[in-house]
């Protein structure tokens, strides 16, 4: 039964052979995943024994995600109620488009009522929904589910449309940035190459040719080479780096950037976090919730002399950055503000970068909100932008 998932699976371009497939079979016939009290399967506990029997290198487990969920199309829950939201309510079904008189005219629930209104219809609702302005379901104006529109709500399952979601009830992967992308110009690197302070160190591995002169000619015209230590860009960098969600759409000059930064910068340390900073960051997308970071022993780690560089586009709701619990992916017991505060007082070297349009960022109220936080140390990605960023942190 499990055949169009196997060819869901080699659509993918993920190397999964019959042998594969008929072990993952075995172990199901096998009782490695127990069923529930229903009879069905535990999604989540699939998902891992699939993983686990069918992906043999980890660089393919984001096919795999893909392919899962498109064959799928699971939830899997971040929070922690213990109602389980049935699949086959999520499946998209309707997508309706409304006026902007009609989207104006939906009221917006502050975040303790939404959340405390997302408990009471968990334990209300006992069957699918569709078009509605109350319960979960799809296409209707309901500020749980998704396919819809609402001005801000919690989305359930299926992909963004509006973007407008303060809080996302399923577990995402992301990709790490490529830091081997080429370059087809070289403008970022000279950009980068303002922020300079350059110190002999290491072995003798340059040509001192004024010294070799004078040597040489002292000795009577003997050659007398002389060697000196390669000259280093002795800057440290910090750079903590946005993946994931509103980003997706900036990737290519992200890693464009990221590729550059490494090759510019030989004291560099890089993590991820996914729209604003809390407690803990990220250095493989892959691992994020298995190899954590605090953020407290990231600022403990690092010396005042490292510049700090937050590369993101700061788009996201309010309440992320301002109230405890607003992350979209877990209960965060402190706002991302405080964390935000804490790293530039931290590192006193310190800009945004935004790869965002700077003709939109007005409209967004989350990056003034970042730009307050930050002193209006925000650049854009651009040319200007960069030689901008590396002027302020040189001097």
């Amino acid at each position: 039964m499990l055949i169009d998932f196997f060819y869901s699976l080699r659509a993918a371009k993920l190397p999964v052979s019959v042998k594969e497939y008929l072990t993952l079979l075995e172990a199901l016939q096998a009782g490695v995943v127990g069923p529930l009290s229903d009879g069905a399967w535990s999604l989540d506990d699939f998902y891992h024994l699939g993983r686990t029997v069918l992906v043999k290198d980890e660089k393919h487990y984001d096919k795999f995600d893909r392919a899962f969920a498109a064959y799928f199309k699971g939830v899997e829950m971040l929070t922690d109620f213990t109602q389980e939201v049935p699949a086959d309510w999520l499946r998209k079904i309707l997508e309706r488009e409304l006026t902007p008189e009609q989207k104006a005219a939906i009221e917006k629930m502050g975040w303790d009522e939404l959340m405390e209104t997302l408990k009471k219809r968990l334990e209300e609702q006992k069957e699918r929904h569709e078009g509605g302005n109350k319960w979960i379901g799809t296409g209707g104006t309901s500020p749980f589910g998704h396919g819809g529109y609402n001005p801000q709500g919690i989305r359930i399952g299926g992909a963004s449309k509006n973007r407008s979601a303060v809080k996302v009830w399923e577990q995402r992967a992301y990709k790490d940035y490529d830091d081997s992308q080429e370059l087809g110009t070289r403008n970022i690197k000279v950009a980068l190459r303002r922020l300079r302070k350059f110190a002999r160190e290491g072995h003798e591995l340059e040509l001192d040719l004024p010294d070799t002169i004078r040597s040489t000619a002292a000795n009577a015209g003997f050659l007398d080479i002389k060697m000196v230590p390669e000259r280093h860009n002795n800057v440290k960098v910090l750079l903590l780096m946005d993946v994931g969600g509103t980003m997706d759409d900036h990737i290519q000059r992200v890693e464009e950037l990221f590729s550059a930064v490494k090759t510019e910068f030989k004291h560099l340390e890089f993590y991820y976090f996914h729209n604003c900073v809390y407690d803990f960051m990220w250095k493989n997308n892959k691992r994020r919730f298995a190899e954590k970071f605090p953020t407290w022993d990231i600022i403990r780690k690092y010396n005042k002399d490292y510049k700090l560089i937050f590369v993101g586009d700061a788009t996201m709701s309010p309440y992320e950055i301002l109230q405890p619990g607003g992350s979209v992916e877990y209960n965060n017991e402190e706002p991302g503000a405080e964390w935000l505060q804490r790293l530039t007082h931290a590192f006193p070297k310190f800009a945004w970068i935004n790869p965002e349009p700077q003709g939109v960022w007005q409209y967004r109220q989350s990056i003034s909100i970042v730009q307050q936080l930050l002193g209006q140390r925000m650049y854009p990605l651009s040319l200007k932008g960069l030689e901008d960023t590396m002027r302020l942190l040189s001097k």
